[in-house]
């Protein structure tokens, strides 16, 4: 078995050990320190105190730790956890086939926009905070590291952003292995107007697709993005609007996408029946986009203010009418009917048993 054992002193140390015993573990770590001319005993190391506990029968691997979920849908093809990212994704035994993101930007420092006319505050909240570029970089490495464990072989990650983080993600994503394949600019056709008159207006976001493996291929639906564009290639710049007033009847998250945003996205990079995993899920637009297309969806959001707000959007959508009248709103969807009606049809049968923890059902 396997002990820790604390040793409280100047400073408090930990030790981990197999042993048969507490005593034996203990007597292990007084060699280990006498190997070091250090005498744990009451004469000649005052103030010693071991705190000895058996941390096999304390702590389960992650693994097998159930979650429990915030929300399931009906037919479980839309799941949410609230939490933080960084603590879930290493629980998840489970690997999926396409992975968007939209992790903070940190760029809340006090800055004013333009909403619905009216001069507004862009702050975000204490997650969007501006941190220095050293924390920044670390931040990003470690969760596209976490979702690199978490994407299929032939598995694609896209990542939205703007100057302030996508350099800093674009880095990370090489670091680690992934292999760029498009930097998309997303040129919103209604953005809001500039205040200062002293910049050009901003009106982009940067969207990165990588793929996991650099020598193992990715999927793409070329034809359907060519049939959408007019049967012309598709560039990498996306002229789209911003959300759209309908987009916003359970409310909306400060840093929502559009619905026709992440539906070209998943359109391309999928294929009906896939999972497809938001680690910063905000509202779910990736889940409800997911649902939309016939793709299953695992969120996951560390405010429970917006996890509830993604809760009310997907069971907006379970109104059958409800759920038409958002894919004719999307234009993507409407020319995706026309010539790939199939794409939308996942032919699995309805997942009792989720998937993302091995032998281990997910938690009512």
């Amino acid at each position: 078995m396997e002990y820790q054992v604390t040793i409280t002193e100047t400073l408090s140390r930990r030790e981990y050990v197999e042993a048969s015993s507490a005593q034996k573990a203990e007597e292990q770590v007084r060699r280990k320190y006498s190997d070091c001319n250090i005498i744990l005993d009451d004469t000649h190391f005052v103030g010693v105190d071991f705190a000895v506990k058996n941390v096999w029968q304390e702590t389960l691997p992650l693994w097998q730790k159930p979650i429990t979920p915030y929300y399931k849908s009906p037919t479980h093809d839309f799941n949410l956890v609230c939490g933080d990212t960084f603590e879930l994704l290493p629980q998840f035994n489970f690997q999926f086939d396409m992975i968007f993101a939209d992790p903070p930007y940190f760029l809340s420092s006090g800055g004013i926009s333009v909403q619905s006319g009216k001069v507004v505050c862009v702050d975000k909240g204490d997650w969007d905070k501006s941190m220095s570029q050293d924390d920044i970089n670390a931040f990003n490495l470690k969760w596209l590291s976490l979702c690199r464990d978490k994407l299929k072989k032939n598995g694609t990650i896209w990542i939205s952003g703007t100057y302030h983080n996508i350099f800093s993600v674009a880095n990370a994503l090489t670091q680690l292995g992934y292999k760029i394949l498009n930097v998309i600019t997303w040129a919103k056709t209604n953005p809001p107007p500039n205040i200062s008159c002293r910049y050009f207006t901003y009106s982009t976001e940067f969207i990165i697709w990588a793929r996991k493996n650099e020598k193992v291929a990715h999927y793409y639906n070329y034809d359907l993005m060519k049939h959408i564009n007019g049967d012309k290639q598709m560039t990498d710049v996306w002229r789209l609007p911003a959300i759209a007033p309908w987009e916003k009847t359970c409310t909306k998250h400060p840093t929502q996408k559009p619905l026709g945003l992440l539906a070209r996205i998943i359109l391309a990079s999928t294929k009906a029946g896939a999972w497809i995993l938001d680690p910063f899920a905000g509202s779910s637009t990736t889940g409800i986009a997911a649902n939309l297309l016939g793709r299953r969806y695992l969120g996951i959001e560390r405010e429970e203010e917006f996890a509830a707000i993604s809760k009310a959007r997907r069971e907006e959508i379970e109104d059958g009418r409800t759920f038409s009248t958002y894919r004719k709103k999307i234009p993507d969807i409407m020319k995706a009917e026309d010539t790939q009606t199939d794409c939308f049809t996942c032919h699995d049968e309805v997942v009792e048993r989720l998937p993302f923890l091995a032998d281990l059902p997910i938690t009512q």
